[in-house]
C-alpha cells in the first residue's frame, strides 16, 4: 500500500532506505526533458541537492516561464486538487510546494513501477 510521505526530506529518505532514489533521479530527469524543461541531475546528486536545486528550478518557472511551468505539472501529473490548496501569496514558499507535489507524483511513479 502506497502511503504519500509528509515532506521532502522524509520522501527522499524513504527513496533511499527502499534503494530506489536513483530511479526517482530518472524519473525526474525525463519527465522534465519530456516538458522540453531541460534538467540534468546526476545520480551522484545528494538529496539536500536534489532538494534545493529542484525548488531552484520551480521557483525560476513560476518567476519567467508560467506556461511552461504549467505544461510540466501535466505532463508530471500533479494533481489539480493539490495545486488548488497551495497558497500562492509567497513566491518561495509556492515554489518549494510545488517541488514537493512534484516530488511526490514522481516517487508514487517509481515505487508503482517497483512494486507491481
Amino acid at each position: 500500500m502506497f502511503v504519500a510521505p509528509i515532506n521532502t526530506d522524509l520522501l527522499l529518505s524513504e527513496a533511499e532506505k527502499e534503494n530506489l532514489y536513483d530511479k526517482l533521479i530518472e524519473q525526474i530527469n525525463k519527465d522534465f526533458n519530456f516538458a522540453n524543461e531541460a534538467i540534468d541531475f546526476p545520480k551522484s546528486t545528494s538529496p539536500e541537492e536534489l532538494k534545493i536545486q529542484l525548488h531552484e528550478k520551480i521557483y525560476r518557472l513560476i518567476q519567467y516561464k508560467y506556461a511552461e511551468l504549467l505544461n510540466l505539472l501535466y505532463i508530471i501529473d500533479v494533481p489539480e486538487e493539490n495545486m488548488k490548496q497551495l497558497d500562492g501569496s509567497d513566491t518561495v514558499e509556492l515554489s518549494e510546494q510545488i517541488a514537493f507535489l512534484i516530488l511526490k507524483r514522481e516517487w508514487m511513479k517509481v515505487w508503482f513501477r517497483n512494486k507491481y
